[in-house]
């Protein structure tokens, strides 16, 4: 299932091998293609309950001790696949020789901490966020290290591990009328999937990119030539053909799962405010502005300049939350730089420091900064030294995360690497510690236990530490 490193051979300009075999997965949702009522969304989400009832369900193996407080009532994961280089991003190393400092220079906080000069406007909104500069991984490999970081968990053999918003999905539920768990645009093919919850908890996947012309998440309406009075009459055959099953069937659990799924169906691709979330309708250009929407890199193969479209991702991902998304995972570019990690970051940065600022400023603005924590991840670091190809390799030892909001501190460098960024030389921040501040944040327990396959107890974060010196 997962590549070895010994498979992450024959880098080039795209990444390794290991890197450039990432398949993004992809769920089929064609609501109103079949069915009675015409709704195969419902279906989908009835059809995959129902899959995992049979011995493959979770529970608290805990006593209730009733929801812990919150101070992050949603999550906007902002992941950058690959390995962004910390050298070149919130760690520069300015002192050291050019071999490891690399070719970029540093723009100054307001509180004179140094950034790489590839983030002069995250670098002036830093008294609003924390660097971490310390995170300690464990293996330097695409698929082992993704999956590390969605699940708190290496993978084994044996056991199929939640992914954090399934987790997520699983401990606090639907609020408001959208699902808990969106993925923008897709899950990640490297970061698992439900494991052994049920997979009426995984992500939501919009199969389609804000940051495209046309954008519109596919099959999420009532089909043309179908109207709303002829879509209800449908819903209400529907209603009577059930009523009459209930009185023939003896499990009427199943039917009441089968109510809960077709009335979440029903509820998305009715509602006006469900619909809204799930559109860029009424941003402002000043908006759109403020994230760089016009933003570009370099050149591309056709030698035009082409706009990166992460600024509509995360402005969705804003508007997502804003309606009641608990968790929402935003992808952005590929930074596998095993060679010319330069033109990497000269194409790919100048975007990423302008959605960063653009969107914690926006969080700000809109009163939202505190109860939703930002956070910008990356599977592990890059290599101290540049290589012969002016690349940087993987690097898992040490690397640099951001946060903001989410009762996480304002203005925060917490941690410190050594001269070349190679291992942590203050304050170590093992990424299970990290996972388990979050969902603390969260109101979750990382240490309560879940039990899988009906018999064993498993901790959502095996010996996870809350570190208090990340909060406010």
């Amino acid at each position: 299932m997962f590549q070895s490193p010994k498979s992450q051979s024959v880098p080039n300009r795209k990444g390794c091998s290991g890197f450039r075999g990432m398949v993004s997965r992809r769920s089929v949702l064609q609501a109103g293609v079949f069915g009675a009522l015409g709704l195969s969304l419902g279906d989908m989400l009835r059809l995959e309950a129902r899959g995992a009832q049979a011995g493959n369900q979770a529970f608290s193996a805990t006593a209730a001790q009733g929801k812990l407080p919150a101070k992050a009532l949603s999550v906007i994961q902002l992941h950058l696949g690959g390995g962004m280089p910390q050298q070149e991003s919130f760690d520069p190393k300015p002192e050291a020789p050019v071999e490891y400092r690399g070719s970029f220079g540093v723009t100054k906080t307001k509180s004179g901490e140094v950034f790489s000069d590839n983030f002069p406007k995250t670098a002036a909104i830093a008294d609003k966020i924390t660097i971490a500069r310390s995170v300690v991984g464990r293996i330097p490999d695409h698929a082992q290290a993704t999956y590390h970081l969605f699940t708190g968990y290496t993978p084994t053999a044996v056991i199929d591990f939640p992914q954090m918003g399934s987790v997520v999905s699983h401990e606090l539920g639907v609020r408001g009328e959208l699902p808990p768990y969106i993925a923008i645009p897709n899950n990640h093919s490297f970061a698992g999937s439900t494991g052994f919850l049920s997979s009426t908890f995984g992500p939501f996947d919009l199969n389609a990119d804000p940051g495209k012309a046309g954008f519109k998440v596919r099959d999420f309406s009532i089909p043309q030539g179908v109207s709303t009075s002829r879509f209800d009459r449908r819903r209400s055959a529907r209603e009577i053909i059930e009523k009459q099953i209930r009185k023939l069937e003896a499990d009427p659990t199943t039917l009441d799962t089968m109510d809960d799924f077709y009335k979440r169906a029903y509820t998305l691709l009715t509602s006006t405010r469900a619909q809204a979330a799930f559109t860029l309708d009424g941003e402002t250009p000043e908006t759109m502005d403020l994230y760089g929407q016009k933003v570009v890199g370099l050149r591309g193969p056709d030698n035009k300049f082409h706009p990166k479209g992460l600024a509509e991702r995360l402005i969705l991902a804003r508007r997502l939350v804003e309606a009641g998304t608990r968790f929402v995972t935003v992808t952005y570019g590929a930074w596998d730089s095993h060679v010319d990690v330069r033109s990497n970051c000269l194409d790919q940065m100048p975007a990423l420091d302008a959605a960063i600022a653009g969107l914690v400023t926006d969080l700000a603005q809109r009163g939202m900064l505190d109860s939703t924590l930002f956070w910008v991840t990356t599977e592990f670091g890059r290599t101290p030294k540049v290589n012969v190809t002016s690349g940087r390799d993987h690097w898992a030892r040490t690397y640099s995360m951001l946060l903001a909001g989410g009762g996480f501190a304002k203005g925060l460098i917490y941690g410190a690497s050594d001269a070349t960024a190679a291992e942590p030389a203050r304050d170590a921040l093992p990424l299970e510690d990290l996972l388990a501040t979050i969902y603390h944040q969260m109101g979750i327990d990382a240490g309560k236990e879940l039990v899988a396959f009906g018999t064993r107890p498993i901790e959502i974060i095996k010996d996870g530490k809350i570190v208090k010196g990340l909060l406010a």
